[in-house]
């Protein structure tokens, strides 16, 4: 994604710096490393319930925070000999260089048993696209919905709105007292697909219009997808002062602050947001369109794979099968406030409970997760589009004939 000069230099920094597969641990024990893009603090206590019931295994997690260069360090790991035993994949198309360069273990119900009680469709994204083989532990399902601060609402007089016309009319009322409605920024262009997606995705008919354009029945510059990202220029208003230059760390920061009301994201953010803004009590809503109400969008997020160097095979599958299981996935959901994708777990925490509600009866296929192919891909070209869209350099048309061009050469 970057010059090929630029990736070169950037994979020999990664070979000088990675963190060992091999850390020194107590003698006597077998340490599996698992590499990731999210903090390690978390998976070191969910971890340390694998280790207690194994206490001949050390699990070494590392973290990467800089979450866009993870592909780059982890491709870069897996190529050489000091790539970890274990490590997060990214979903459906992103996990394709790596299972088509050879780097992954196959895995099998006869390893990992709890594979056989996913969900297709969510095991469908650790899945080879020519071979049909799994190569990862589906690890997350993300929601897509508008985060907002209780309290900035109740002393507003503002409630989760109901319609379209209710959502603007409470943008106004935050506006005229200095609040800011929306903390949302285009300097990172990942997040406005995200973002569009989460306004729009009613407009353009959810899973239905997603299935007409893989057939070829209709385009991206369809007038109703061109209507559905066009709510962003709609809603700029409402967004911070020159957004253009505002990035997701800024707008994390305006609504831990108090200094914004509401913050369009995914369900990541209610762990982010409860241990960096604990005063801030937090509500979730699906925003309603001009048309009705809205849709819930939602995506499988990454999955565990096993390294195929690995020296530690027969462990690191023992803790693969482990991570599959139900033990694992109310672990995950209650350290990390976010969905399990092990199937059978249910979410303790009330808010989880009413987005878990809400997503399966309005929910829908985040649209950038099925469209995510090719060099650049569609994801990567349309994030770009939307930007120069925000700048009004491009209509919202253009921008969606930029994704159909893109489109082209792959679907």
């Amino acid at each position: 994604m970057r010059l090929a000069a630029a990736a070169v230099a950037l994979a020999m920094a990664v070979t000088a710096c990675a963190p060992s597969a091999t850390p020194r641990t107590e003698e006597g024990k077998i340490t599996l490393s698992v590499w990731g893009w999210g903090p390690d603090a978390n998976y070191d206590k969910m971890f340390a319930e694998y280790e207690k019931s194994h206490p001949g295994i050390d699990v070494d997690a590392r973290a990467f925070t800089t979450a866009t260069e993870y592909d780059t360090i982890l491709s870069t790991g897996l190529a050489g000999d000091q790539g970890p035993d274990l490590a997060w994949l990214r979903a459906g198309a992103n996990l394709q260089p790596l299972v088509e360069a050879g780097r992954l273990l196959p895995l099998d119900t006869k390893d990992v048993p709890g594979l056989a009680a996913y969900d297709p469709n969510v095991l469908s994204y650790a899945k080879g696209d020519k071979d049909g083989k799994v190569y990862g532990v589906p690890f997350a399902q993300q929601t897509l919905q508008v985060i907002y601060n209780k309290k900035i609402f109740a002393d507003n007089g503002i409630t989760p709105p109901k319609t379209y016309d209710e959502m603007i009319s409470s943008a106004e009322k935050l506006k005229a007292k200095g609040i800011v409605p929306f903390a949302f920024g285009g300097k990172d262009d990942w997040m406005l697909p995200i973002v569009a997606s989460i306004f729009g995705t009613a407009t353009w008919g959810g899973n239905e219009f997603l299935a007409d354009v893989k057939a070829k029945r209709k385009k991206f510059a369809d007038p109703r997808f061109v209507e559905g990202i066009d709510r962003l220029n709609k809603l700029k208003p409402y967004f911070p002062e020159d957004m253009a230059g505002v990035s997701y760390t800024d707008a994390q920061i305006l609504f831990s602050s108090g200094k914004a009301a509401m913050f369009p994201g995914g369900l990541w953010e209610l762990n982010f947001f409860g241990e960096n803004a604990k005063g801030v009590e937090l509500g979730v809503f699906t925003p309603p369109t001009p048309e009705g109400p809205g849709l819930m969008p939602g995506f499988t997020d990454g999955s565990y794979g096993v390294n195929v160097k690995t020296k530690h095979k027969a462990e690191a599958l023992k803790f693969a099968a482990w991570l599959a299981s139900k033990e694992y996935g109310q672990l995950f959901t209650d350290t990390l406030r976010t969905f399990s994708a092990v199937p059978g777990v249910t979410p303790k925490d009330p808010l989880l409970s009413e987005v878990s509600t809400t997503f399966g009866q309005h929910g829908a296929t985040y649209f950038m997760n099925e469209f995510a192919y090719g060099n650049p891909s569609s994801a990567a070209v349309f994030s770009k589009a939307l930007q120069e869209m925000l700048l009004g350099r491009v209509t919202p048309r253009q921008a969606a004939e930029q994704l159909d061009k893109s489109v082209s050469g792959w679907l």
